[in-house]
């Protein structure tokens, strides 16, 4: 046994003895459901701003996002950006569904669903949502666990082996400690999965020669037409490698009988959609119980201005980028090597290019022989990374199914211990779930996957109805978020399968127009939602909602004198949208020197449309701060919110209308 893996088996061994630890801690302190399920509306602030850090970027930013950089470049790189807008749908939301449930006693979104539109459609479709998202999103997980011990082990383990045996531990500290284990072991993790990609993306730099060695390479790659998507050919992005170029706003023929986008899939239109889609991680069910677990909203701003946006999107947009884009000059695609030759043959360019999420990997090796430990210690930062988001979904749907389904329909009298019980029996149906589909049909899991987020997206609505607009009826949410389900799996792979089983070709295609599933599934969703809510107005209904929103505004409203400030806020807010990760970004494509103008060309030494990007990550961090600080929609209330009830962890829900 190599040096490598016996490190690699003796860090793997600590993190599990943390892990295992909280588990039993988590078990011991967990007195009441409301201990088990929403860590008892105690969280401590540190805690959840690296908890729900670590739940909202998983590790599929740490592997699987550097290597679609490599695959497409730079017009992927895009994506980055979730670091802003997965905590934007935070700010809009989690502030305002704490107070509820504050008030309310609520443990699920499902029981706040259904109390606030008086009807139980909502609440099991919550759950659907919420099973929909965690079995194929944690399967995806568990499998690159594997697939990473696989290759750091050397083949010692199988990809099935490895995902089994690494996801016995976390079935275990989960269904042991509920929420509060989940917290504190993300705590770990969070940090682990920061210092991972740092370290990786050093590693990448250093192999490459440096800043200026790098940037060398990037100009001689974005003088040839060598790469996946060729060039962008004149669709509004310019003619340039696609590497270093969005193709333009939108392509109106994706999707329609041609397999391969003209320069690349990521035009404008697809950026945006994609950070719908992306958006859709804090509007899951999972982050409503997020933020029914925390004292106070407190940990909501510091999590989503300095953590998530500034801190995560430090990383992504510099050594992230290192990694993805800085692989193509170190041996890892063969075209590259054969056009414009490379730094430094430091990686299986045949292998990268088959599976690019291998690049992390192959990172991690290279450096085997001169520091083994740090392989050992990398890998558990890959480890932690991957099961920080499953751990967090596991609890929390494992928490649905036992409160919206088994004690709302079947024991209604359940008491704590019985619901403790049932929620680890959820967990253990989840792990299992997820591992047997990734184990017997990774087609199927992947195609599953596919559709978790964009899921998670269509929540909005539902959302938006709790917290800010009355006038969406229980009609117009419900028939809305079934219509944006349907949507979504009819514009990605998997309903392409399900109408191809019973002999129906779809005219679409997958991403239809380079227009994401989600953003399709919303549009739908709306489409539906918006008239069925104007044709079902009830004065009884409304009142009972308006007893919600009354008691929000008492507490959450701007002060008179930041309200002059709100259109400022729509402004700064849809801007940043358009140029940042809009249509408007094809700007960026040539603005700070065309792609092929060679690193004296460019006005700050790297290509134009990283520095566009690194323009607007800092000013998407202030537009972050100004929605969550200046517009209070993330800070204390001034006024306490009372609770009408202790809690309802072990009693029937009461809602505003008793």
């Amino acid at each position: 046994m190599s040096a490598k893996v016996i490190w690699l088996f003796a860090f793997v061994a600590l993190y599990w003895a943390y892990c295992i630890y909280w588990g039993i801690r988590g078990a011991m302190t967990a007195k009441t459901a409301s201990d088990y399920f929403i860590a008892g509306r105690r969280l401590s602030m540190i805690v959840f701003v690296l908890a729900a850090t670590a739940t909202s970027f998983s590790g599929w930013t740490f592997m699987g996002h550097p290597g679609l950089v490599y695959r497409d470049g730079f017009q992927y790189a895009y994506a980055s950006f979730y670091t802003i807008t997965i905590p934007f749908t935070g700010v809009l939301f989690l502030k305002r569904q704490w107070m509820l449930g504050k008030r309310f006693g609520y443990v699920t979104p499902g029981e706040m669903l259904s109390d606030y539109f008086q009807g139980d459609a909502i609440r099991i479709l919550t759950v659907i949502v919420a099973l929909l998202f965690s079995i194929p999103y944690l399967g995806v997980q568990l499998g690159a666990s594997g697939f990473l011990f696989n290759v750091l082990t050397d083949d010692l383990l199988t990809i099935n082996q490895g995902m089994w045996i690494l996801s016995l531990v976390v079935l275990i500290y989960v269904a042991s400690g509920g929420l509060r284990a989940v917290a504190y072991v993300d705590t770990l993790q969070c940090i682990l999965l920061a210092l991972g990609i740092i370290v990786t993306g050093i590693i990448a730099l250093n192999i490459a020669g440096g800043w200026d060695a790098l940037n060398a390479g990037f100009a001689k790659l974005a003088a040839s037409d060598v790469g996946k998507w060729g060039t962008t050919k004149g669709f509004g992005g310019g003619d340039y490698n696609a590497y270093f170029a969005i193709p333009g706003v939108i392509q109106f023929t994706a999707g329609l009988g041609v397999e391969t986008p003209v320069g690349g899939l990521w035009t404008g239109i697809m950026c945006l959609t994609y950070m719908f889609a992306l958006m859709g991680i804090q509007s899951s069910p999972a982050f409503s119980m997020w933020s029914f677990s925390n004292t106070d909203p407190k940990p909501f701003a510091p999590q989503q201005v300095w953590a998530s946006s500034f801190g995560i999107g430090l990383i992504l947009f510099f050594f992230t980028a290192f990694q993805g884009m800085g692989a193509h000059l170190l041996g890892g695609n063969p075209a590259v090597t054969a056009e414009t030759g490379l730094i430094v043959s430091a990686l299986d360019g045949a292998a990268i290019a088959k599976k690019p999420d291998s690049i992390v990997p192959y990172y991690f090796n290279h450096i085997a022989d001169a520091a083994p430990w740090l392989v050992g210690l990398l890998a558990v930062c890959a480890l932690a990374a991957m099961q920080s988001t499953g751990a967090a979904y596991m609890s929390t749907a494992g928490a649905m199914l036992t409160r919206d389904l088994y004690k709302r329909y079947l024991n209604p009298g359940a008491d704590h211990g019985t619901q403790k019980l049932f929620g680890r029996l959820g967990v253990a149906f989840i792990v299992i779930a997820a591992l047997l589909v990734a184990t017997f049909s990774r087609d199927a899991l992947v195609l599953l996957g596919g559709l978790a987020v964009a899921f998670g997206f269509q929540m909005w609505p539902s959302l938006a109805a709790v917290t800010w607009f009355p006038w969406i009826t229980r009609q117009g949410a419900t028939w809305g978020l079934a219509a944006g389900l349907i949507a979504v799996i009819f514009t990605e792979k998997f309903g392409a399968s399900i109408a191809g089983f019973v002999g129906v070709e779809l005219p679409g295609g997958r991403w239809p127009w380079t227009i994401h599933s989600a953003g399709w599934g919303m549009f739908i969703n709306l489409l539906v939602c918006l008239p069925v809510s104007a044709m079902t107005q009830n004065a009884e209904a409304r009142a009972h909602r308006m007893k919600y929103h009354d008691f929000l505004r008492q507490h959450a409203s701007l002060p008179p004198e930041k309200k002059g400030l709100v259109p400022v806020a729509w402004i700064i807010t849809l801007a940043w949208m358009f140029f940042g990760i809009g249509p408007g970004a094809v700007i960026g494509n040539d603005i700070f020197g065309a792609p092929n103008a060679g690193v004296d060309g460019w006005t700050f030494g790297i290509p134009s449309i990283w520095a566009w990007q690194i323009l607007f990550w800092i000013l998407g961090v202030f537009m972050m701060w100004f929605l969550a600080y200046k517009m209070e929609m993330s800070t204390v209330p001034d006024t306490d919110v009372e609770a009408l009830v202790e809690d309802i962890g072990d009693e029937a829900v009461k809602g505003a209308a008793d």
